[in-house]
Parts: structure tokens; C-alpha cells; sequence
């Protein structure tokens, strides 16, 4: 059975291996509750696809934090590189964003240090689990797309729309499509 407590551990770069990602926004604030940014995240995860040749397996974009399953197709990857390639998209043109229309909210994301004056995303990678076997990658799945039931978003995970349990549990498409033929 898979729990939040199995998942913290340092990124294991395994040929073949799914990974199940989590990382959250800075404070814990929700940040992602708007959609605007919701929009900014499907639009980086799009992007690192290509430019880091992984499959996206399944996903969920809480308020406050985002659960990814992503398998990389090559051989020799960096979880770190592909972590960077969603998160730092997003905490840009979120900064840009608030700069430019001269919002109150960019308070919200100062550091207090001189070096890095904002920060969207908790510092660290997040949690990062290597998943082997198909029974833990279901697990895994079922966890995340039940996250936003347990917290009182909606009654069914396939009602909530920034996530892939409509495609993996109604196979209707989605937001962002997901890869659900793993060789696990």
C-alpha cells in the first residue's frame, strides 16, 4: 500500500523506472487556485515532455501542491533537469505576471532574502518515488486523483478537472492527455 511516508527519498535516475512526483508551492500557499497559473503549469508540463522525452502517466494539481507520474524514455535522465523544466516556467511568468499588473499578491512569494527575493514553489524537489511494479503505480494513481475528494473539492475525483482520473477511470480526455500503456 502506498502512503504519503514511502515517497520521501532522494531521486533514483533508473532506466525504465516510473517516477511519482510531488512538490508544493512555497508556504504551502495556494498558489494554484488560480487558474490562470493552472494554465501556466499544463503549459511547462507540455513543453518538458518534448524537450525531456518522458511519458506523462498521471497527474493532479491541488491549491497547494501537484502529484505527476512520469516515465522518461531515455536511458539516461535527470529527474532534477525534468523537475526544473515544469516548476521554473511557472514560477516566472507567475512573478512576471503579478510585476506587471502591479499586484498586491507578489508579497506573497517574497523570501525576505536579498539573493532570491521571491520563490513560487517550497524550496527543494519535492518527493520523488520510483515506481516498479504495476500494483504500486495504481496505487499511486488512486492516491493522487482521491487527494482532491479528501480535502472537500469535490464529491468524485473524476469531478475534479485538473487531474487525469477522467481519462484513466471514464477514459475521457483531458487537460493535459496522458500515457496510460506502461511496460509495468
Amino acid at each position: 500500500m502506498w502512503t504519503p511516508e514511502t515517497q520521501m527519498r532522494k531521486s533514483l535516475n533508473i532506466p525504465n523506472d516510473l517516477h511519482g512526483l510531488t512538490f508544493s508551492c512555497y508556504k504551502s500557499r495556494k498558489f494554484l487556485s488560480s487558474n490562470r497559473i493552472k494554465h501556466y503549469l499544463v503549459d511547462s508540463i507540455q513543453r518538458a515532455r518534448v524537450v525531456h522525452n518522458f511519458k506523462l502517466i498521471a497527474w493532479v494539481f491541488m491549491p497547494d501542491h501537484v502529484h505527476l507520474v512520469v516515465w522518461p524514455m531515455s536511458r539516461i535522465y535527470s529527474m532534477s533537469e525534468i523537475l526544473r523544466a515544469v516548476k521554473q516556467p511557472v514560477a516566472q511568468r507567475t512573478i512576471n505576471h503579478l510585476r506587471r499588473i502591479d499586484s498586491k499578491s507578489l508579497h506573497l512569494l517574497e523570501t525576505g532574502i536579498a539573493s532570491r527575493k521571491y520563490r513560487f514553489w517550497q524550496n527543494g524537489g519535492g518527493y520523488d518515488r520510483n515506481i516498479r511494479d504495476h500494483k504500486e503505480l495504481l496505487a499511486f494513481v488512486d492516491y493522487i486523483h482521491d487527494n482532491p475528494v479528501k480535502v472537500g473539492l469535490v464529491g468524485s475525483s473524476t469531478d475534479w478537472q485538473w487531474s487525469s482520473a477522467r481519462q484513466w477511470l471514464l477514459d475521457l480526455g483531458g487537460i493535459i492527455p496522458v500515457d496510460k500503456d506502461v511496460p509495468i
